[in-house]
């Protein structure tokens, strides 16, 4: 796999309120919390530029194991008073694990679209048999593109404290995620690869495009070498007027 892994988890949402204070918490506590979970490889914020929802968040993981893994657990169980504070802010929130049956290209661009899909009962098959043969692989001849992954969903995660905070998660749906440096070229990967009349011949339905630009980005072993953060309360740091 390109990818850190050949697993994953994804989450869209939006934020109530101030989402620089979501920022900010997300970058200096949330995203240090969770890389010093063994099997969390990478984290990486993307913002919407269009109709959204404002987060795409991934986190590559070392397996699906993850997601029943007792540190995870443990973890989401007793949430900081930052977190706790800020859970009930959450809106919308699409979350799930999910495989990688396909991934090509290395890197990681600042442009990406995000298109969540349903596939049509049967058609699980062939649909990603199709998507891994003949429309992922042209993508990576285009310019200004550097990778193409295809998202299968896992069973959800158990219910949790911080879950239990925000409300009930909507599963995650399939989703295919293209990256690349030249906004033109993700233009035409929408227009001629991931057309929705093509999609649709082949068994996906509810489909949902989005685009997003890089926003922040870590990885474990980053963490590794980074002292823990020490626990703020909300703000918790200077602001900027």
């Amino acid at each position: 796999m390109s990818l850190r892994s050949d697993a994953m988890m994804v989450l869209f949402y939006d934020i109530d309120g101030d989402t620089a204070d979501h920022d900010d918490w997300h970058s200096y506590e949330h995203f240090h919390e969770r890389l010093s979970i063994p099997g969390f490889l990478r984290a990486t914020r993307w913002i919407s530029t269009d109709v959204g929802p404002r987060y795409l968040v991934t986190y590559e993981v070392s397996s699906l194991d993850v997601a029943t893994s007792q540190p995870y657990l443990d973890r989401l169980n007793d949430p900081t008073e930052w977190t706790r504070d800020m859970m009930p802010r959450f809106r919308g929130m699409t979350r799930g694990f999910c495989s990688i049956p396909f991934s090509i290209g290395f890197g990681l661009a600042a442009a990406a679209v995000a298109l969540r899909f349903q596939p049509s009962s049967g058609q699980e098959t062939n649909l990603s048999q199709w998507l891994a043969t003949e429309v992922l692989p042209p993508i990576l001849d285009l310019q200004g593109i550097v990778g193409a992954h295809l998202l299968r969903p896992a069973a959800p995660p158990p219910m949790t404290q911080e879950q239990a905070l925000r409300g009930a998660d909507t599963p995650l749906p399939w989703l295919v995620l293209v990256t690349g440096y030249d906004r033109a070229a993700l233009d035409v990967v929408i227009a001629e690869h991931l057309a929705r009349d093509k999609l649709g011949m082949m068994g996906a339905s509810e489909l949902r495009l989005g685009h997003y630009v890089l926003h922040f980005t870590a990885d474990s072993a980053e963490i590794a070498r980074t002292p823990s953060m020490p626990v703020l309360t909300t703000p918790g740091r200077t602001r900027i007027p």
